[in-house]
């Protein structure tokens, strides 16, 4: 579905990332992991072509992203940013409605198969009855809901979340990754998110990719992921890792001396 080979992505003096080589599988759901400044933004910033990379090439179903018009690549991957406006003068409908514009003719009346997708998307999200409501006026968790609809209306394969659980509390984190999850689980959409709760992201997720300082230094399940080695070289901490018949997760123990 998605692959990177060889990447090489020059932030600055201090940053890049190195080598990045990931396959990742049509339907997975893969949670990017590390600690701050490791560069888990900046891969799915590169992936989702809004930074280019020094070196290395980018495949979505076979095709380079590079080859791609500016009018197919929204409809193959779609991206959720970390930070959104929350003022936007928009109601839920019309924030939706953004999500079919690589598939809507300029200067044309929305079509009624493009009208049935944002009905979908604003059905499948639980949003229907908000359609009408502005944004301004919704709880954080009902807001990005709201986003994560205009990624859907896209009709991508693949789904790129950047730390979507971000200023939320606990309920409504659970109920964002409940909502991805179900996407996933239900139309096949491919997902690949940073998060910065472990414990969520070895739950709800297939696949977990570790990086630190701008390498990948575990790709795996989540039961093979979590080990206290990891925690040690990667964090720096000394974690007590549990398995049981509900997943895997951990419980930090303390903080090992040194620097990340």
């Amino acid at each position: 579905m998605l692959k990177t080979e060889n990447i090489q992505f020059v932030r600055n003096a201090a940053f890049s990332l190195q080598n990045i080589n990931i396959d990742i599988k049509k339907g997975e759901i893969v949670s990017l992991i590390g600690p701050n400044g490791s560069g888990k933004s900046t891969l799915l910033r590169v992936i989702a072509n809004l930074l280019k990379p020094e070196e290395g090439t980018i495949m979505i179903d076979g095709k380079n992203v590079h080859d791609m018009t500016k009018k197919e690549f929204p409809k193959r991957l779609a991206m959720l940013p970390q930070m959104h406006d929350h003022q936007l003068d928009l109601t839920v409908g019309e924030l939706v409605e953004f999500g079919r514009t690589p598939h809507q003719a300029k200067f044309k009346k929305m079509s009624q198969e493009n009208q049935s997708i944002i009905d979908w998307a604003l059905e499948v999200t639980g949003l229907t009855h908000m359609r009408n409501r502005p944004l301004p006026s919704l709880s954080g968790g009902e807001r990005q809901r709201a986003w994560i609809a205009m990624a859907v209306a896209q009709r991508s394969n693949v789904l790129l979340l950047d730390e979507p659980t971000t200023f939320l509390d606990i309920a409504h984190q659970m109920e964002v990754l409940e909502l991805v999850k179900q996407l996933n689980e239900e139309f096949g959409i491919t997902v690949i998110m940073v998060l910065h709760d472990i414990n969520q992201a070895a739950t709800y997720s297939d696949r977990l990719i570790v990086l630190k300082a701008g390498k990948i230094h575990y790709d795996g399940i989540p039961q093979c992921v979590l080990c206290t080695e990891m925690f040690q070289t990667v964090f720096n901490i000394d974690a007590e890792v549990h398995n049981n018949q509900d997943g895997v997760y951990f419980t930090p123990l303390r903080r090992k001396r040194g620097n990340l």
